[in-house]
């Protein structure tokens, strides 16, 4: 007798987990509900896609819903909400068109992801206000710029629906504004200004993309202002206002002009329906998990956006709403439920955005407030250093910041900024900080050198060699 397996959300971790079951268990019976019309998306291209280097929507679509019909056996169901689990029966209840109905299921897997935080600014609901978290909003968000996904494209067929056929007979905007620095914030700056639009960044904090360490935003900065980005650091956004379609954003220091608004201030993980069914949550929001993905509900398992991960410098649960971490624990789940059982892998946080003409990345702990309550003694350093042999034509200077634990030298993170190969130089920080290496070992690594790529000393080992001797001094004092 087949068992079945139920998968709630058709992104990154339900689909990668429905692919790999049936692969390796093509007996099973896999029924995937997603409440949406889309499957298996980038939202990582969505800004790409608004700024036009994207063509289309579809092109963000990795496998089609046809796809996993036809040649994978995959039972998709679009259009289908599933509102309520009951461990104890092994049901889950599902609404579409109107009606409900019981699915039973051997084995679940809650998939249900993120939303985007909208604060409480008055003003919100005022047309030309959007959030960017999803295809629909992707399409609304390029719709009112007054660029078309395809020529003669019928919004109603394509599956976008009013929100985004709304806009097509509104002026398209002058001035736009971008309220949060993060990730989203700053590529959607950049994806405006593509279309020679004034931009206004509003951030709350200090620095924009926080994660990345005060180094590397300052870096940042500088180039958004080169680019023509006008930043309001430190500055608390109050409303939205406008007659019907925003006209202006209210801070603590005043108004600004916008035709059009992205809140784009993060994401919190959709945890209603395990909360709901009893289902236990972790320490930072999300839903707890093991090392395989399982919640503490029998044969119940979460992955993506919507559960935690263990980081892999703390030890400790961390929510890391990033693709690969989605990814390779639906990967991973699916293969336990086909019979292998298979851990989802621990998360280091490694990112990399794009800012204009600037690649910058992360990985690992790099904060000094967040080591010290990780449990460690941090000691940080911050150089620059070329991208290439400083007689080789090209390159770009980088300036990275790497953290060790003083006591015991083990590296903690690092972040980089610069021009080129930014995101393989975070890599092997990251491979590092998975091995569990010193900054004396990642000094010693042999890594390749030519002049079109690297100097003799690359930029990683030279950071990794001046925070040895630091931490080295930091153990003189201490001792002395």
């Amino acid at each position: 007798m087949s068992q079945t397996f139920v998968i709630v959300g058709g992104d990154a971790a339900g689909m990668s987990a429905a692919s790999k079951v049936k692969r390796d268990a093509p007996e099973t019976e896999v029924i995937v509900f997603e409440k949406g019309q889309w499957v298996s998306y980038a939202a990582c291209g969505m800004p790409y896609y608004v700024k036009g280097d994207v063509e289309s929507l579809e092109d963000l679509v990795a496998v089609t819903p046809e796809e996993f019909v036809e040649e994978r056996d995959v039972d998709l169901r679009l259009g289908h909400e599933v509102v309520a689990v009951d461990a104890d029966a092994r049901t889950v209840t599902v609404e579409a068109d109107g009606e409900s109905f019981e699915q039973p299921y051997d084995t679940l897997l809650i998939g249900t992801g993120a939303h985007a935080i909208v604060p409480p600014f008055e003003g919100t609901d005022l047309d030309g206000v959007f959030t960017i978290h999803d295809m629909d909003s992707a399409r609304a968000i390029r719709e009112a710029l007054g660029v078309d996904a395809a020529p003669g494209a019928d919004l109603g067929d394509m599956g976008y629906g009013a929100e985004a056929a709304e806009y097509t007979d509104m002026a398209a905007p002058d001035t736009v504004a971008v309220v949060g620095g993060g990730y989203v914030g700053v590529e959607m700056a950049e994806a405006f200004a593509a279309h020679d639009l004034e931009v206004h960044l509003f951030e709350m904090l200090p620095h924009v993309l926080q994660p990345f360490g005060e180094a590397a935003a300052e870096v940042v900065e500088d180039h958004l202002r080169e680019q023509g980005v006008h930043l309001h650091l430190e500055t608390r956004v109050e409303a939205f206002e406008g007659e019907g379609r925003v006209q202006r954003v209210v801070t603590e220091d005043g108004e600004t002009p916008a035709d059009l608004v992205v809140v784009g201030v993060g994401v919190a993980p959709n945890v209603d329906l395990a909360e709901d069914a009893g289902i236990e949550l972790g320490p930072t929001g999300a839903i707890a998990t093991d090392e395989y993905g399982r919640t503490s509900a029998e044969d119940v398992f979460a992955a993506g956006d919507c559960a935690e991960a263990t980081n892999t410098v703390t030890g400790e649960p961390d929510h890391v709403p990033l693709a690969l971490t989605a990814n390779r624990a639906g990967r991973a789940i699916g293969q336990t439920v086909a019979g292998d059982p298979t851990p989802v892998g621990e998360t280091a946080g490694t990112a990399t955005v794009k800012a204009f003409d600037l690649e910058v990345a992360r990985t690992g702990v790099i904060d000094d407030e967040e080591a010290r309550d990780a449990g460690f003694d941090p000691v940080s350093v911050t150089i620059t250093a070329p991208s290439r042999a400083h007689y080789y034509p090209g390159g770009s200077e980088l300036t990275i910041t790497m953290v060790a634990d003083g006591p015991t030298g083990t590296l903690l993170g690092a972040s980089i900024v610069g021009g080129e190969d930014v995101p393989k130089r975070v890599d092997t920080v990251a491979a590092a900080l998975h091995a569990g290496m010193t900054v004396d070992e990642v000094e010693n690594l042999d890594l390749a050198y030519a002049p079109p790529f690297s100097p003799v000393w690359d930029p990683v080992l030279t950071a990794a060699k001046v925070l040895a001797g630091k931490v080295e001094a930091a153990r003189e004092t201490a001792e002395a």
